[in-house]
């Protein structure tokens, strides 16, 4: 099957054209945007950064999808059913195109990028008019305005390598905190992940580029800014190095980042997340697993030798440094044994949080070639087990905090008790009693109380 290309980037062709295609098609009225974004952060923000486009274009958004004259989903690949979600959506919107013949369905993303998924969203999705991947973002105002103006469907999954776009529009989804992506892609090629595949190899943007970023959302109020990157160790330009940049810059704010590999997790990192006093003394450090064959079968490239050493060299550095972690449960070929190596780490480590999945087969990945002869109902039971286990050491590691003062951005109210939420320093949910007119500020709150999901205080005056 073959698909349209779009070679000429936006800039070849004047937004005014777009605009008043746009006016036409509508009558001059406003039209509605309806986007929604899976997945990762780093997908939140390139939903926000379409969001910019779309909004240049001359849309206002919505989110009452039956009220919107454009439809946008921004897709993951990381996992099944991240895609069963989406063709569901699909099905879904077809009622709305039936009414509306002139809505505009648009999908495009991680998973829009595997060409699979785009011919068989070409096949059985005809309501849907416009499918891009991850290299076509440059491309939008010329696909939009072909799907406008001459009423075709485009498909552009082209993988295409660009400089990265400095000064991007980017309508963010809060005021008090924002994500920057400081590099794109990745080069790791572990097994089980598709994301190398759709999202191409590391590119990274200048540390000028991210330095002024962030002081621009610092002047504008933001209190909590997160570095994206699927391996900020991998920064071309020293990612330690950024975080001393960063931690330098005049404001009341602070840094969270992820992800890091474990393999290029060094001292070095390590100390500079403790040296500065603007880096959230968190770690977010997927292990996948605690057997050494296994994560050499995943192509991880450390041990869990290596992964303790970090941890180690953290905690004496830092005894409340809080760690969180990722776990894949029944990897193709993986023994109970070897998942009970994965429950001895947890053990060891006392992770603040885990998130954990059972193994999902991407089409497209060296893992899915492999034998797999544990059923999916015996993975879900280990993933329970797990779960459990983990449930406790969090309850009694969390412990520690009691007593303690914390730091904490308020960031909701939670309509159910009237409390608010919000994140520590250590990156640990706190709840406590307080004004709403508090949510995007700083708080300190003694802890009173640690579950097993969560710390509860009071704020301190």
């Amino acid at each position: 099957m073959e698909f349209k290309s779009i070679s000429c980037a936006f800039e070849s062709l004047d937004l005014n054209m777009l605009k008043d295609a746009v006016k036409t098609k509508y009558n001059d009225a406003t039209p509605l945007c309806y986007l929604h974004s899976y997945g990762c952060q780093q997908n939140v923000s390139d939903g926000e950064k379409l969001k910019g486009l779309i909004a240049k274009s001359g849309f206002s958004f919505t989110s009452d999808d039956a009220l919107a004259d454009l439809i946008v989903i921004n897709t993951c690949a990381v996992r099944e059913n991240a895609h069963e979600r989406v063709f569901g959506r699909l099905g879904e919107l077809k009622h709305l195109k039936e009414k509306n013949k002139d809505l505009i369905i648009c999908v495009c993303g991680c998973m829009a990028q595997q060409k699979h998924v785009a011919e068989k969203i070409k096949e059985s999705y005809p309501h849907v008019s416009l499918v891009f991947g991850t290299f076509a973002y440059s491309d939008f105002y010329k696909m939009l305005y072909e799907v406008i103006v001459s009423g075709r469907r485009v498909f552009n999954i082209e993988e295409k390598q660009s400089e990265i776009a400095e000064d991007v529009f980017q309508v963010r989804s809060s005021d008090f905190k924002a994500y920057v992506s400081i590099m794109y892609g990745c080069n790791n090629f572990c097994t089980y992940c598709i994301v190398p595949y759709v999202r191409g190899r590391e590119r990274s943007r200048t540390v000028d580029a991210v330095v002024d970023e962030v002081k621009g959302l610092v002047r504008d109020g933001y209190k909590e800014i997160t570095l994206l990157g699927q391996n900020v160790n991998s920064y071309a330009y020293g990612f330690p190095e950024l975080l001393r940049r960063l931690n330098d810059i005049e404001g009341d704010f602070w840094i969270r980042f992820m992800s890091s590999h474990p393999k290029d997790a060094t001292n070095e990192l390590i100390d500079a997340i403790i040296d500065c006093d603007k880096v959230c003394s968190h770690l977010h450090l997927p292990v996948q697993s605690g057997n050494d064959e296994i994560l050499q079968r995943m192509n991880r490239r450390y041990t869990v030798d290596k992964y303790l050493e970090t941890v180690e060299y953290a905690r004496k550095r830092c005894g409340d440094f809080s760690f969180s972690t990722d776990i894949i449960v029944g990897f193709p070929g993986e023994s109970y044994e070897q998942f009970c190596d994965t429950k001895a780490l947890l053990e060891k480590v006392k992770f603040d949080n885990v998130y954990s999945f059972v193994y999902s087969k991407r089409e497209g990945t060296k893992a899915a070639e492999l034998e797999d002869k544990v059923s999916v109902k015996q993975k879900g039971l280990w993933l329970r087990e797990l779960l459990l286990m983990q449930h406790e050491i969090t309850e009694k590691w969390l412990g520690r905090f009691v007593g303690k003062t914390l730091k904490v951005l308020a960031e909701s109210a939670k309509k159910q008790d009237g409390l608010l939420t919000g994140h520590s320093y250590e990156n640990i949910i706190v709840e406590f009693e307080g004004d709403k007119k508090l949510i995007g500020s700083f708080v300190n709150v003694k802890i009173t109380n640690a579950l097993n999901w969560a710390l509860f205080g009071e704020i301190i005056r």
